[in-house]
């Protein structure tokens, strides 16, 4: 039995690791533990002592990386309720994750007031809005977040940070779990993890190989779209030798859902009608029509190859096709957001219909050599050279349809279905090409076994075109340096310079390519790690970005967007991580965010000053076969405020608290687990936009799940 592992490594890449055994094999694990005179129930908290990989592409002990790093194992975020990779970073310092609610197409998170980017396995995997499906968090080990910019190791960084999804690899000792799970909104599903040797290849290699599924029928929040899945993720190692590891990775995904975000209009929702408050499961679209249904398809291959002690090769390769049709309405909130109603009775509203159908490849492939080498019996050196490449093409056609309806009484059968397929006449909505080539060089420097310096510079050659026009070509070379070092027993203080390139696919709204993103961060903190069961890390960051698409409220469009000059963002983070007696584990979070369009002496849109929560575990040994874990967590997000020319003075989305709940009782191999997010049932919303539209926050969800692990 593989014990339950809540590692997160918190804001400072220092967090600890606390290790939980539970389910299958509970009375030999408490046996063991018994032997060496623990307490049978004793959260092991040993993150100090280990390594983080992200943030410098080398297995480095995560006390010698200066830069903030949170990695949220499997089995913690499962445990918090995670549905989604924005639910994985819901207890994560300087995140707001979700920002516009439980949006069922794709995943978001604010960090340090700036959009993250997605990556899997080291290389980037999302380049365009509504041209894929969303991730499926069980398919990964963990999910890890890198604080600040990183172009200097992974090119196309955004200034805020980037979120790394970390895949189930193929393990050469047998284990596995099956579980059926029903919950809120008629949530079915079935999961299945199984991974073992399957003895020598061909050429007398070891071989190991995993699968991860899921199958679920399930509704959702919003009345009439469901959010059903099939995920099958086959990988298969083989290991000729220790030098020597390849692992082949493949996933299949289809997704049948709709748009869990209705675009409600303000007024109805935070602003008073005369005919009352929307529901927050209202459904503006039509049944059968709306949805937004997508297949994906991805292989990768990891080469691993050591050349003697000292030296080390890694190579990395994936091709991603995705198709998705995504067919919504929408109300027309934004002509006029404080009085959208074409009649007095404040009830029929004019309703946009959209359509794309798109179709996304991409190509990406990473590769580097370590070299580690000592220039003197107190200096050693960790040097790393890579050259990646990426590739993507996006290309959607669309289809634009305007009707009225009465908002506050539906007439769902009213509603058009243009005959299953788009509204005509159908555009080339989106027709973009993109590539990147970059090489980087970094320099990890050990002082006495005391200091750590890291140096890196990287450089950059993009090329991107829209609708077959001529390609733009940038370049750009991008920095790191940073030093962290114990001043005393249990205290280092570090700083950091880092600075990021990303290139913009699409077009502003007066018809011109955006051009590249670029920004550059200082940061200075202390981590405090007295022992291996305690960190408490306190960190400061000031981040300037140039050329940041922002909505344009000059035009009728909503979504038409234009770049401004700057932006900066600045803060403080606090993380605290602690192993404490009789089996209580304890995450503690609490930051402050300023960012500004520069000029405009306010807030961004939809970007909190404050945030905070809060999570505790303790797990309780009933029997020597029987073990009960209780978790829970109270999360805070602060208000917001959005402008624009109907609110010069900005709208405000008022702040909400919500109460998350875990049970899991776990009899030798068998588990029953019962999660819930939102535990009171709070309503809220995530974001209301000066625009004209609100977003409906996460209702309540429970969830129970049998599973079976061996």
């Amino acid at each position: 039995m593989r014990p339950l592992i809540a590692c997160a490594l918190g804001a400072t890449a220092l967090a600890p690791c606390f290790v939980i055994t539970t389910a299958a094999k509970a009375a030999e694990a408490e046996a063991a533990e018994m032997d060496a005179g623990a307490d049978p129930n004793t959260i092991v908290v040993t993150a100090a002592k280990e390594a983080a990989t992200t943030s410098t592409k080398t297995s480095t002990p995560i006390v010698q990386i200066p830069q903030p790093i949170t990695v949220i194992d499997d089995k913690l975020f499962l445990a918090q309720g995670a549905v989604s990779i924005g639910d994985t970073l819901n207890y994560v310092s300087g995140v707001t994750a979700n920002p516009y609610g439980p949006d069922s197409r794709v995943d978001g998170a604010f960090v340090r007031g700036i959009n993250a980017l997605q990556f899997r396995d080291g290389m980037r995997d999302i380049f365009s809005y509504y041209a894929s499906i969303r991730a499926d968090p069980y398919n990964f080990d963990q999910v890890e977040l890198v604080r600040g910019p990183a172009s200097v190791l992974f090119g196309q960084g955004a200034l805020g940070g980037i979120v790394n999804l970390v895949s189930k690899r193929p393990a050469f000792e047998t284990h596995g779990e099956a579980s059926l799970r029903y919950g809120s909104f008629d949530r079915k599903e079935a999961l299945l993890d199984l991974s073992g040797p399957l003895g020598a290849g061909p050429l007398g290699q070891s071989v190991a190989a995993r699968i991860v599924a899921r199958v679920r029928d399930a509704g959702t929040q919003t009345d009439h779209v469901p959010d059903d899945r099939v995920m099958v993720s086959p990988s298969i190692t083989f290991q000729p030798s220790t030098d020597t590891t390849l692992t082949l990775i493949g996933l299949y995904q289809e997704d049948d859902g709709g748009s869990t975000s209705q675009f409600l209009p303000l007024v109805g929702t935070i602003l008073p009608n005369p005919n009352g408050t929307l529901a927050n499961s209202v459904f503006v679209g039509k049944p059968g029509w709306d949805r937004y249904d997508g297949r994906l398809l991805q292989g990768t291959a990891l080469l691993e190859q050591r050349l003697g002690e000292k030296a080390r090769l890694n190579l990395k390769a994936r091709y991603i096709d995705s198709d998705l049709t995504y067919f919504t309405h929408y109300p027309n909130s934004y002509a006029n957001p404080t009085d959208p109603f074409i009649d007095s009775a404040k009830r029929i509203m004019g309703l946009y219909v959209d359509g794309s159908i798109a179709r996304m490849e991409i190509f990406s492939t990473d590769n580097n050599l370590q070299l580690d080498f000592n220039t003197g019996s107190a200096v050693r050196h960790t040097l790393l050279a890579g050259v990646d490449y990426s590739t993507n093409s996006v290309r959607k056609t669309g289809g634009f349809a305007y009707e009225t309806f009465d908002i506050f009484n539906i007439d769902h059968a009213a509603l058009s279905d243009y005959g299953g397929g788009l509204p005509t006449p159908t555009y080339v909505a989106e027709d973009v090409d993109q590539s990147q080539l970059g090489l980087y060089l970094q320099d990890q420097i050990r002082l006495h076994d005391r200091v750590s310096v890291v140096l890196g510079a990287r450089r950059d050659w993009t090329r991107a075109r829209s609708f077959g026009g001529a390609w733009r070509k940038n370049s750009a070379t991008t920095f790191r340096a940073g030093i962290i070092g114990e001043a005393a027993k249990g205290v280092s203080p570090f700083f950091s310079y880092t600075e990021s390139f990303e290139p913009i696919a699409g077009t502003a709204s007066n018809g011109a390519a955006f051009i590249p993103k670029s920004g550059r961060q200082f940061e200075a903190g202390i981590k405090f790690h007295p022992a291996d069961t305690v960190l408490v890390t306190v960190t400061g960051y000031h981040i300037r970005e140039s050329n940041r698409p922002v909505s344009d409220d000059s035009t009728a469009d909503p979504f038409d967007q234009v770049q401004i000059g700057a932006l900066t963002s600045k803060g403080v983070e606090f993380e605290g991580r602690a192993s404490l007696g009789s089996s209580i584990s304890l995450i503690a979070n609490a930051s402050y965010n300023e960012a500004q369009a520069d000029g405009t002496g306010r807030q961004i849109d939809n970007v909190p000053k404050f945030n905070a929560s809060l999570w505790a575990t303790k797990g309780i040994a009933l029997d020597a076969d029987t073990v009960l874990l209780l978790g829970g967590g109270v999360r805070h997000v602060g208000s917001q405020r959005s402008f624009g020319p109907a609110f010069p003075d900005g709208i405000r989305t008022p702040g909400f608290t919500l109460a998350d709940a875990l049970v899991e009782l776990s009899w030798r191999q068998w588990a029953l687990a019962i999660n819930a997010t939102n535990l009171f049932g709070k309503s809220y919303y995530s974001a209301c936009l000066a625009r004209g539209d609100c977003f409906v926050g996460s209702e309540r969800n429970v969830m129970g799940t049998v599973s079976y692990r061996f």
